[in-house]
């Protein structure tokens, strides 16, 4: 089999789901085919929601543009926040809490809490987990501890403690 195209573009995935769709096919077979050609990259809901939209009749693969305030960040203002990111990756946080549309929207970082994380690995997290840790202990070996200085971890966990008065 080859290997999953990587990177396609939304309209390229809504594209082929319009053409089986349109050939009869149903919902859980489109997403079949379209994880074993371009991997992971749409929920079998959104694949559903998708042919729902053109069995009703809609022919056009694009977002819909959607009335709103116009995003005022500029292609220099994300080139910026990405370097500085890059530079230090501590200052997310702040960045965040000044532009949090362009953090989220525009550069693609997200923000994770503890309950995100799943608890239950499949073996294809397993799987990843084991070539980022692979890939981690190499670059380890070719840079040493300038390597280590450039991973950021951090832990938020906030616990009230209380002690009960006795009587």
């Amino acid at each position: 089999m080859a290997a999953p195209i990587q990177s396609p573009t939304r309209s390229e995935v809504r594209s082929v789901i319009r053409f089986l769709n349109a050939k009869g096919e149903c919902p859980v077979e489109i997403h079949e085919q379209i994880v074993a050609v371009y991997g992971n990259i749409m929920n079998w809901q959104n694949v559903t929601e998708w042919c729902r939209e053109f069995s009703e009749g809609r022919t056009d693969v694009h977002n819909e543009q959607r009335s709103g305030r116009p995003s005022l960040i500029s292609y220099d203002l994300l080139q910026e926040i990405e370097g500085e990111i890059r530079a230090n990756q501590c200052v997310t946080r702040e960045l965040h809490h000044i532009i949090p549309e362009a953090m989220t929207d525009e550069v693609g970082y997200r923000t994770m809490c503890a309950c995100q994380v799943p608890k239950m690995l499949t073996d294809d997290h397993k799987t990843e987990r084991m070539g980022s840790a692979l890939k981690f202990l190499t670059r380890y070996t070719q840079e040493g501890d300038e390597f280590l200085d450039s991973i950021m971890t951090g832990d938020e966990t906030w616990v009230f403690h209380h002690i009960p008065e006795s009587k």
